[in-house]
């Protein structure tokens, strides 16, 4: 089932206002229980993880942008 142009944006809000912090907590937290690791390896597994967390919602977040199409409510 597609989702409307609404739907995305919508989604997508909850997304980025809940999701994204409380993957942020989680990312520093698992990595602050490890130790301190050096500087470079921590750029990379926080770079990874910014990367990582949006590839399951590239769906909800493709064409948010956009105007939506006049036939939509």
């Amino acid at each position: 089932m597609a989702l409307t142009q609404k739907q995305k944006r919508r989604w997508s809000l909850v997304i980025l206002l809940v999701g994204l912090p409380v993957y942020v907590v989680l990312a520093v937290t698992i990595l602050n229980a490890l130790g301190r690791p050096p500087i470079w390896v921590e750029f990379l597994v926080y770079a990874a993880l910014g990367l990582l967390w949006a590839l399951p919602f590239r769906r909800v977040f493709a064409g948010v942008g956009r105007e939506a199409p006049e036939d939509e409510d």
